[in-house]
């Protein structure tokens, strides 16, 4: 028969989700300040302890494809959130996610329209035709390891009338969005088929930024909401 003095050192060694409950809530900051990605984090029940916008350039460089332009850009904004935490004592060693999106009509990466031109141009191209929609998240875990992922959707929009152009410029919705349009809002209705991640066309994939957080130790399954 096994000694006590065995028996307490052949105890299972605990498992990383174990060991946050133990230590207790670890803190999370979302890398922006989108309403957009914080609604949905907070549909899967988790807050944000700070958000800390990263002030990035995200112009694409010169023959730069979609999917390497977002896993950048996602990346930068990790890297400058991370140097932001740094400087916050309370902070320091918190989970840290980033993301960015961006909307493509073949290899043409089209605009975070700010201007009215640039809307109505994104809006002529992507009438009647089929693009697609990439976000990359990028995760910080507390030892600062970086975990990245890139997530695709493909959407096809009707053909839209000049009136249809106009109406939605109208709205404002188009404001600051990749590609000028918010997919949760009007141009919902302009959206004929759309295969893969909805979330994912708001700005932020959400089952796989959940998994992302999970695999690392993030307590999702206990959820933040009941967490003290």
């Amino acid at each position: 028969m096994p000694s006590d003095r065995f028996r307490a050192h052949s105890r299972p060694i605990p498992s990383s989700q174990q060991k946050i409950r133990m230590l207790g809530r670890p803190k999370f900051v979302l890398a922006s300040g989108s309403p957009r990605r914080l609604s949905l984090l907070n549909q899967a029940g988790i807050e944000p302890d700070a958000l800390r916008p990263a002030d990035v350039d995200e112009t694409p460089r010169r023959g730069e494809l979609p999917r390497a332009c977002a896993n950048r850009l996602a990346r930068a904004k990790a890297d400058a959130a991370l140097k932001s935490v740094h400087l916050d004592d309370e902070l320091r060693g918190a989970f840290i996610l980033a993301a960015d999106t961006v909307v493509a009509v073949g290899r043409r990466i089209l605009p975070k329209a700010n201007l009215v031109d640039e809307a109505s141009q994104c809006l002529r191209m992507l009438s009647g035709r089929n693009h697609r929609v990439y976000t990359a998240i990028c995760l910080v875990t507390p030892k600062e390891a970086f975990r990245q992922r890139l997530v695709e959707t493909r959407v096809r929009f009707k053909r839209l009338s000049e009136d249809d152009i106009q109406a939605y410029i109208g709205s404002g919705e188009w404001r600051g969005k990749a590609g000028g349009y918010a997919v949760q809002g009007i141009a919902g209705s302009f959206v004929v088929k759309m295969v893969g991640s909805y979330s994912n066309v708001v700005g932020l994939p959400l089952y796989e930024s959940v998994t992302l957080l999970g695999g690392e130790g993030f307590p999702i399954r206990f959820g933040w909401l009941n967490a003290s």
